[in-house]
């Protein structure tokens, strides 16, 4: 019985990291219909690119100091559970490798593609993993403290903070390191607009990111015993919620109806195992409300040049999501109880400080060293990541 039980596990938490490594290619496709079209084929590759030095960086560095384990020992001993710790690994690293993917979508059309590599490695192997240490396994005693001081841990059950704040947040100061694209944003003051490429593309990424968010919020429960139906309903409501707000406020723009849904399921990862559904919908409302409002804000008012929106997306509605676990999970609200408002404020306070400071010492050295920013000529010709043999026909297009 016990044999089965871990064979089980091994095998729902591989469909688990199937199912977000499949998320992959919808954080590809949704890049891919939002920049111009002499830079579809570099965003194909950055993300894959991205992909396999996060796994190298995970696996080698990561890993180990989010969990304290390594992988040097022999094959038969790793094999045992049925491979289940290998595989547990394989799950988070889909999430680690979210990190970059997300920072991706804001520096699209740019950033040079070897140092952008070099920046991958060093988020995955040292600044994501080290909060999610102090998340997810307890280090350095900061969960302790927030239990003694304000009765309950910080609680992320799948990462609205963990790994969408944190990636929204690196992705913030990198875009402020990049400067926006050439001719964006005029000396007069005018905007010139770059419209997505190709929706059906854009919505195609954001379905893939959809239906593989299911695998990304209810797997983390990582046993087949800890499975529940109530983050499975709560995604679906959160998303729901998402959308119908940003469809609304954004004005039926197919954008930010695309991005709602996403929205919404970023903000509910955190507290999706806690709150009611009427709750994780109202959390995901809200989310699709911020998403549309501080795109337009960043965009138009601030000029922040962040391609995809993913501060608004990641970075602003995962902070929503954290401190909304402590509001909407509490008994009071119809939750199950067991979060603090304050352990919930401060976690996800923390994190952006790390994501903060993490981006910009990685960037900010990189940029020094080496430089992260493509010239004019590049950026015009579509020569985005400097690949130059693979890229679509340069062409200029149009504002939206």
């Amino acid at each position: 019985m016990e044999e089965l039980k871990v064979s089980s596990d091994a095998l729902f938490i591989l469909l688990g990291a199937i199912m977000v490594l499949a998320m992959h290619a919808g954080f590809a496709f949704l890049e891919l219909g939002t920049v111009r079209k002499k830079n579809q084929v570099n965003a194909l590759v950055k993300i894959l690119s991205d992909l396999a030095i996060s796994t190298i960086a995970y696996f080698f560095i990561g890993y180990g100091i989010a969990y304290g384990i390594h992988f040097f020992a022999g094959a038969e001993q790793l094999a045992q559970k049925n491979g289940y710790d290998l595989v547990k690994f394989f799950f988070l690293m889909t999430f680690a490798a979210a990190i970059p993917a997300i920072v991706s979508g804001g520096i699209a059309e740019r950033a040079k593609f070897n140092p952008q590599l070099a920046a991958t490695f060093m988020l995955v192997g040292f600044v994501y993993p080290f909060f999610e240490g102090i998340a997810w396994n307890g280090a350095y005693g900061v969960q302790d403290w927030l239990t003694a001081n304000f009765g309950a841990a910080f609680h992320d059950f799948a990462g609205s903070v963990v790994v969408h704040a944190v990636g929204g947040w690196i992705g913030l100061s990198a875009v402020m390191l990049l400067g926006a694209r050439h001719g964006r944003y005029t000396k007069e003051g005018r905007i010139s607009a770059h419209p997505p490429s190709s929706i059906p593309f854009l919505a195609l990424g954001a379905w893939i990111l959809t239906v593989g968010w299911f695998g990304f919020n209810v797997m983390s429960a990582q046993t087949i015993t800890g499975i529940s139906g109530l983050v499975a309903v709560n995604s679906l409501m959160a998303m729901v919620g998402g959308t119908l707000t940003a469809l609304w406020l954004g004005k039926n723009d197919p954008g930010f109806v695309h991005n709602g849904p996403l929205a919404g399921l970023v903000a509910v990862c955190a507290g999706s195992d806690l709150m009611h559904p009427i709750g994780a919908l109202i959390v995901g409302g809200v989310a699709g409300a911020l998403f549309v409002y501080m795109f337009t804000l960043t965009q138009n008012r601030w000029k922040i040049d962040d391609v995809l929106g993913v501060w608004p997306l990641h970075g602003l509605c995962g902070a929503w999501g954290g401190i909304a676990a402590g509001i909407f999970g509490a008994k009071a609200l119809g939750g199950m109880g067991g979060v603090s408002f304050m352990s919930q404020l401060m976690g996800t306070v923390m994190g952006i400080a790390i994501a903060l400071i993490g981006g910009f010492v990685v960037y900010g050295v990189i940029k020094k060293l080496v430089g992260i920013r493509l010239d004019q000529e590049e950026e015009f010709n579509g020569a985005d990541l400097s690949i130059h043999k693979i890229s679509a026909t340069p062409e200029r297009e149009s504002g939206w």
